[in-house]
């Protein structure tokens, strides 16, 4: 009976670590210029497929000199997001932003 409680109360915890996770990561594309939807539809996928890690390499994204601090476009935040250097961060990124955008994601 323990080891049941134990297992259910991991995956309480792990669901609202998950929620906050995304919750995080929304507010920071809304931050970054992107409207409700898409944040809410990219920061789903985004935890699910990205380590902690990555997903703060996102949080330190900022405008270079002479661009607008938040980007006016979806293409303009997945160009910033190709400075932070991680093939994978990209890849799901953009994969994210094309499905959420046209309303698969």
């Amino acid at each position: 009976m323990r080891i049941v409680l134990a297992a259910c109360a991991a995956l309480l915890l792990t669901g609202c670590v998950q929620k906050i996770a995304e919750n995080r990561v929304e507010s920071a594309l809304l931050r970054a210029g992107l409207d409700q939807r898409t944040s809410t539809c990219m920061a789903e996928r985004m935890v699910d497929r990205l380590s902690i890690g990555q997903l703060r390499k996102l949080e330190g994204l900022k405008a270079r000199k002479g661009e607008p601090v938040r980007p006016t476009t979806l293409k303009g935040y997945v160009e910033r997001v190709r400075r932070v250097g991680d093939a994978e961060v990209l890849a799901v990124t953009s994969s994210s932003a094309a499905l959420c955008a046209v309303g698969l994601g």
